[in-house]
């Protein structure tokens, strides 16, 4: 993989002049998206404010799965002293239905491998026995289903495939699409789930010319999502199935004990809007147990720390310890997957048969220091502080104290690396003492000032708790608090795929073909501490360690706590390719407009915006094109944006 430094790409951005013309607080936000609304955007309905965490059947069972397979992983887990820890949901993936019946539409589980849901007769089913059950032993139950009429196993399942739907073309339609609202009720409200992963094969693999559409087996729908063209994907359609699905679990859950996981692999945009309709969006094809795949889908998320928040979190798919290169014969492969999952908030979703899980990944699902930086009620995802093709330095921010932080050291690499951590990718002075404690081994190490060198061995990931002195004192920047931050709109207007996700070898097509290429189109989106296009933040030639980079027409959603000021110096970004366009920066308190810049162009000096924010409950941040006729995206930083009491 090549992660070498990032160049903005050329794309045709189109500037209404409507808003150019537009006072900055005059327009309504029905009409303009960069004014202000006073309200943050991201989701927060459902049970998701830290990042769930629990066991699914798909990674261990595939569609093989039965009642006493799942029951074993639940008991398992409580006797363990998991679902102490916080492993509490319990989820069935594909191969759970039998059919639709056709008399009411009602879907039919598959009782010869659930037998507590034989409550009827040989028509009738309930799956209300078996979350009973899980609810007795503390835990949760989470349940799959398809965004189309039919399931991922259907659409890419063999001729030996376990236990896919049966009966008619009409009754092996076991997906949500013309049922949504009748099977979400069936689902919560008449079966008890508190959980449900939403796939989208059913969108995307039925097209009229398919094999299994030609020859009879299901019917065809004209694909919604296309992986190689986010400009042939119905991106307005798929966002209003997935915000069906979320207006149906509102209001068949109405004490809000729900999770709702989109899983549209990174496609159909989901960067700019599943933020706003789920608790978790996928942002990658499935993983699989191979090194190159745990990095493909790791990238797919790692850079996008301001796209994840309390109550929707970026998903790189369930966890793989125990399989392949993440077993008890390769514990440090295993051992950086779980950190790495750790540090991006990633939800903890365990994919093994832990009936034989040996002690060693016992110890590494159980580790309580990780569980509680995974956990952290601050939802901060960490942000990259340093990166090349071998090695990366992730910071995580943690809790309500400035000072302690998190910081990961992972050797992407096959060879080992003499890493240095200095004071400044923690944002510490580097004349006070900092200290790291190993969050593996919870050995303390000497303390340092200003750098310390690191040995990292090939594959491994070095993980501490940091304490230290903090740089900028009294305050906090944006970029250290991720989770409080949310671009509402960040300026992407032509969605591209990042290039820069590495590129396994397809563990399903193999060589075959150019090679898999990326599908989240989340190239241009906001940065912390560094622009759209992973380059340094630099206004008008001078850099910026700290701040937010994003492109023009953006407008940022902060939340605040009790700060009293907010600082930033703004300006186009020297990076930009658009050196013709000025820009202007607004700052707004629950709609109100606190502070606005001068028109800035490409080469003005930063200007320093600084505003009273005390009392207010949301900050909103804009940035207006105040000329139209972009022939290059406007790149603009947020330099060194920070709150301050």
């Amino acid at each position: 993989m090549k992660r070498t430094l990032r160049l903005a790409t050329c794309g045709l951005f189109a500037l209404s002049l409507l808003w150019a013309a537009l006072p900055a607080a005059s327009a309504s936000a029905g009409s303009d998206p960069l004014a202000p609304t006073g309200r943050w955007s991201a989701y927060t309905a459902g049970r998701a404010a830290t990042p769930p965490m629990g066991w699914s059947s798909w990674n261990a069972f595939g569609t093989d799965v039965t009642e006493a397979r799942v029951l074993d992983s639940a008991n398992t887990i409580v006797a363990s002293g998991l679902a102490a820890k916080g492993y509490l949901y319990i989820n069935i993936d594909d191969g759970w239905w039998l059919k639709r019946r056709q008399s009411d539409g009602r879907m039919q589980v598959r009782t010869a491998i659930f037998p507590s849901a034989a409550t009827g007769g040989p028509d009738e089913s309930s799956f209300r026995p078996f979350t009973d059950q899980i609810h007795r032993m503390g835990l949760k139950a989470g349940i799959y289903s398809d965004l189309g009429r039919n399931s991922c196993s259907q659409a890419y399942g063999g001729p030996g495939t376990p236990n896919l739907p049966e009966g008619t073309l009409a009754e092996r339609e076991v997906g949500l699409y013309g049922h949504a609202e009748k099977d979400l009720k069936l689902y919560f409200e008449d079966w008890g789930f508190d959980f449900i992963k939403v796939d989208g094969c059913g969108v995307r693999a039925f097209a009229p010319d398919s094999a299994k559409v030609k020859d009879g087996q299901y019917q065809a729908l004209v694909p919604l999502i296309d992986f190689q063209s986010v400009n042939r994907t119905d991106v307005t359609e798929i966002k209003a199935l997935y915000t069906e699905v979320a207006d149906h679990l509102k209001h068949y859950n109405p004490d809000g004990d729900y999770v709702f996981s989109i899983c549209a692999w990174g496609s159909a945009d989901v960067r700019s809007w599943a933020k706003n309709v789920g608790n978790l969006s996928r942002t990658s094809d499935d993983i699989t147990p191979s090194w190159g795949r745990m990095l493909t889908n790791f990238d797919s998320a790692a850079t996008r720390a301001l796209y994840a928040h309390p109550g929707s979190w970026n998903d790189p798919d369930m966890l793989f310890v125990g399989h392949g290169d993440f077993d008890e014969n390769h514990l440090t492969e295993a051992k950086s997957h779980f950190a790495l999952w750790a540090m991006i908030s990633a939800p903890l979703i365990i994919g093994y048969d832990l009936r034989k899980a040996p002690p060693e990944l016992m110890e590494i699902f159980g580790n309580s220091d990780l569980i509680a930086l995974n956990q952290d009620p601050s939802g901060h995802q960490a942000v990259l502080a340093y990166e090349t093709d071998d090695v990366q330095i992730f910071v995580k921010s943690r809790g309500d104290d400035p000072a302690r932080k998190a910081v990961a050291i992972f050797n992407r690499g096959t060879a080992p690396q003499d890493v240095i951590l200095t004071a400044d990718h923690l944002k510490y002075m580097a004349a006070d003492d900092v200290h790291l404690v190993d969050l593996w081994t919870k050995a303390a190490l000497p303390a340092f000032k200003g750098e310390v060198k690191l040995r990292v061995e090939p594959r491994q990931t070095l993980i501490f708790d940091a304490h230290g002195t903090r740089t900028l004192k009294g305050g906090i920047y944006l970029s250290e608090i991720p989770g409080r931050v949310n671009p509402a709109v960040d300026g992407v207007v032509t969605p591209q795929a990042d290039p820069f996700i590495h590129r396994a070898v397809s563990p399903w097509a193999g060589s075959r073909g150019r090679g898999d290429l990326p599908m989240y189109a989340g190239w241009g989106g906001a940065q912390a501490d560094a622009t759209p296009f992973g380059r340094s933040l630099q206004i008008g030639g001078k850099p910026f360690a700290s701040g937010i980079g994003i492109l023009a027409n953006s407008r940022l959603e902060v939340r605040l706590k009790d700060e009293r000021r907010i600082t930033a110096s703004v300006g186009v970004d020297d990076s930009t390719l658009d050196t013709a366009t000025p820009v202007t920066f607004y700052v707004y308190g629950d709609g109100k407009l606190l502070a606005q810049s001068s028109a800035l162009g490409f080469g003005s000096a930063p200007e320093t915006l600084s505003a009273d924010v005390a009392g207010y409950k949301l900050l909103e941040l804009v940035a207006r094109s105040t000329a139209p006729g972009n022939a290059e995206r406007t790149v603009v930083t947020w330099g060194n944006a920070a709150l301050s009491n």
